[in-house]
């Protein structure tokens, strides 16, 4: 029978046990976490994820130093807000919310984090980290949703050293860090992307699957051997009809229903690699905090 791995589930245990040490933290020294958010505009769905961020972090007990811009803020204005943030003592992570508007730099921004406050993962600097550590360094920061993606494997508690694992999309964000990550464990690693040939022949050898590529429903039945692990990092929205109404509803990049016939465990979209993303960012504010004492 197909498990399905519920990352609200993992997700709240992580946040409990991340509120349960922030608890003892301001007991024992009267000082906590602080985030920094940064959001420029008001895109609808950035709203909704710096809510939900912002939410998680207050339920565990992490001060949130919000910045909401408007959507004229030039890049130099920005870049002085983050200088500013970088240099200022209760904020230990800075979280600025992509898309940022198209008259703004994405890459100058994030690179002009500070290393030590990067909640996302994202600077060069940790990248690098990440890269060459030999083992998953707990003082890492690394991007949420991949370490997230790593968590929920690791808690299936199946043996992942000599597994093939294929990670279907090569973006910064997932792609690129989730081989990482997988490579550490001893995974053997192949990244599938929009050039891969046969790339259905190429899914279907692997032992773990990880889809992050963005395409509704991409992965189906067939690509996936019996017994796979798939986690589907996708969010995609999509018309369908139900009961000759057209309603808005999120879809993965794997055909659910149908791969859940062949896998031993799979994510579900939403539900799954979501919540893990938001508790992740949490651990590495905290993190960041612990290592501005070491």
């Amino acid at each position: 029978m197909t498990k399905l791995i519920n990352g609200k589930e993992i997700a709240q245990n992580l946040r409990n046990n991340l509120k349960k040490e922030i608890d003892i933290l301001k007991k024992n020294t009267g000082k906590v976490p602080g985030l920094a958010v940064v959001q420029v505009g008001n895109v609808a769905a950035s709203s909704v994820y710096v809510k939900a961020k912002t939410k998680s972090a207050k339920e565990v007990g992490i001060e949130v130093i919000d910045n909401h811009l408007p959507e004229e803020t030039n890049q130099k204005e920005l870049l002085n807000i983050i200088e500013t943030l970088n240099n200022q003592a209760n904020v230990d992570g800075i979280l600025v919310q992509l898309p940022l508007p198209k008259h703004i730099n994405e890459q100058i921004i994030l690179d002009s984090i500070h290393p030590d406050k990067d909640a996302d993962g994202f600077h060069p600097l940790n990248v690098g980290k990440l890269s060459i550590a030999s083992h998953n360094d707990e003082n890492l920061l690394i991007p949420c949703t991949p370490y997230g993606c790593l968590i929920m494997l690791k808690g299936l508690g199946v043996e992942l050293s000599g597994k093939n694992a294929v990670v279907v999309g090569r973006s910064n964000i997932v792609g690129k860090p989730m081989a990482q990550l997988l490579l550490k464990e001893s995974c053997t690693v192949t990244i599938a992307h929009s050039r891969t040939k046969n790339i259905e022949e190429v899914c279907k050898k692997a032992d773990i699957i990880v889809a992050a590529v963005g395409r509704p429903r991409m992965i189906k039945e067939n690509w996936v051997k019996k017994d796979a692990i798939v986690i589907d990092v996708g969010i995609n929205r999509i018309e369908v009809d139900i009961d000759g109404e057209i309603k808005n509803r999120l879809v993965g990049d794997v055909d659910f229903n149908a791969v859940s016939k062949n896998a031993a465990a799979i994510t579900p979209v939403p539900g799954g690699v979501g919540p893990m993303t938001i508790a992740c960012l949490l651990r590495n504010t905290m993190i960041a905090f612990k290592n501005s004492y070491k």
